[in-house]
């Protein structure tokens, strides 16, 4: 199948052969549906807080915050264009809709508007003004989107990732340093580089704090071949092999580099103003408070059941109860507990579910008989199955925090808790020509699949995502 100029190209990737050759057979095979067995809900898979509880977590985070290490990490890898699709399609092919009506209309509420305004001469000619937001001029159109200015405040306007920045001083600092961890492409890292050289100390003197920034790139070892629709390796006209990055759940190996007692996870695009952010920052803090108290918990009943004084029965109330794991079809013994006890931890913010996109909480049934939580995508479950997605009351904002130790200190290695059983495989193209590609099991799905896992009701205040241009006229970005 290969010709040895391909195995020296698959080499220089960091690929291997024989890995190229699985990844092809599972574009032939294709990928196993999660065995769903049942919507996550309120007192079913899904903790509600009371507001005595949510405030005892966010003073036991408080508490304890100086004594953690804590990382915020966010994936920011990826290019703006489909924020920004109509707008091309406008510009491109004169394809003009209502959402092209919405912008121009109030393209003086953008926060980017002062910008445009040193590049657009005539603000009459729509076509002109919405080329400088995606092409020469704001270069939009090929701009990561933490680079997109998003608000607008009196004394300046701030891009998306400087709104991280707010957040990581209000609740993910710890000793006066808040440790921020972004993944960005590398032909985007020095603009990133550049933008915070300038904007970091005027919010480490606002917040009285020192910022510990550090920065990696999704791996070519974790990109995945590209085929035709008949799944034989699909070439560019010079001849190569074509590789795709392998989506968000290639971050599982820069997540794994991070070196923390706690680490939450957020979306480059969702943050919001100011004025907004108090249930974000309540939240986030209640989560890990959760976080810590259930690891403390873990970690007694981890070396109790070692030297052999634990309860077992006990131990299997608080596997259930707390940590969300059904026992039910399972062998219960000690073996069993310490292994589920013994695995890297998340607590996941759900939010209601009101219309928007995005994966939901599941009961997913496991070889051994228990069934466990996980977040999952409509193209992971089966047509049979799909009414239980409809049903379900929740949906996935990427809001998480996570706990990677082990109780004697040591790190595990996450790798070992995924399921590369729950890739994607999804229609594209390149040059006009029509692709297969493949992504990996993502970060918060597949790759995270035998964590255990505790959701958590959020409010949708805390959910304020930019998927298009025209979400910036939303009132949490306003």
């Amino acid at each position: 199948m290969f010709t040895e100029r391909d195995s020296e190209q698959i080499s220089r990737h960091g690929l291997t052969v024989e890995k190229v050759e699985r990844q092809i057979e599972n574009f032939r095979r294709g990928f196993p549906s999660l065995r769903v067995v049942a919507a996550a809900s309120p007192g079913d898979g899904i903790t509600v807080l009371s507001p005595e509880r949510l405030a005892g977590a966010e003073r036991r985070y408080d508490a304890m915050r100086d004594s953690l290490s804590v990382v915020k990490f966010v994936p920011a890898s990826g290019a703006a264009t489909r924020m920004f699709k109509e707008l091309f399609e406008f510009v491109n092919d004169g394809k003009r809709g209502k959402g092209i009506d919405q912008l121009v209309e109030n393209i003086d509420k953008f926060a980017f508007y002062d910008e445009l305004r040193g590049c657009v001469k005539d603000f009459s000619d729509d076509r002109a003004v919405v080329s400088a937001i995606i092409g020469e001029g704001l270069g939009y159109g090929s701009t990561p989107k933490g680079l997109v200015t998003f608000h607008r405040y009196p004394d300046g306007c701030r891009k998306a990732v400087e709104e991280h920045l707010v957040e990581g001083a209000q609740y993910a600092a710890s000793n006066g340093v808040s440790r921020l961890h972004f993944t960005v492409s590398p032909e985007h890292m020095e603009a990133f580089r550049r933008l915070l050289a300038e904007r970091v100390p005027r919010y480490e003197e606002r917040f009285g704090i020192r910022y510990d920034i550090s920065f990696s790139v999704q791996r070519p070892s974790t990109d995945t071949i590209a085929v035709n629709p008949d799944n034989t390796p699909f070439r560019t006209d010079s001849g190569e092999l074509l590789f795709r990055p392998a989506g968000h759940g290639a971050l599982l190996e820069n997540l794994d580099d991070i070196d923390a007692d706690i680490i939450f996870i957020k979306n480059i695009d969702n943050v919001t103003t100011d004025a907004r952010r108090g249930d974000t920052v309540t939240f986030k803090k209640a989560l890990a408070g959760l976080l810590v108290e259930l690891q403390e918990r873990t970690f007694g009943y981890l070396r109790a059941i070692r030297e052999g004084r634990a309860d077992l029965s006990e131990v299997a109330r608080f596997v259930e109860n707390e940590l969300c794991v059904k026992l039910g079809g399972a062998k219960v013994d000690a073996e069993l507990l310490e292994r589920i006890l013994d695995r890297p931890v998340r607590v996941c913010g759900m939010v209601r579910n009101e219309g928007e996109p995005g994966g939901g909480p599941f009961w997913v049934a496991n070889p051994d008989g228990t069934q466990t939580l996980q977040i999952a995508e409509s193209s992971q479950i089966s047509a049979d199955d799909m009414h239980l997605m409809k049903s379900a009351t929740h949906f996935n904002p990427v809001d998480l925090v996570c706990g990677v130790r082990r109780f004697d200190g040591t790190k595990f290695a996450l790798g070992g808790f995924s399921d590369p059983e729950t890739g994607f495989i999804s229609s594209k193209s390149s040059g006009g020509r029509e692709l297969r590609a493949q992504e990996l099991p993502g970060l918060w799905n597949g790759a995270m699949a035998y964590w255990n896992t505790i959701f958590v009701d959020v409010p949708i205040t805390t959910f304020s995502p930019v998927k298009v241009v025209q979400d910036l006229l939303r009132p949490q970005h306003q």
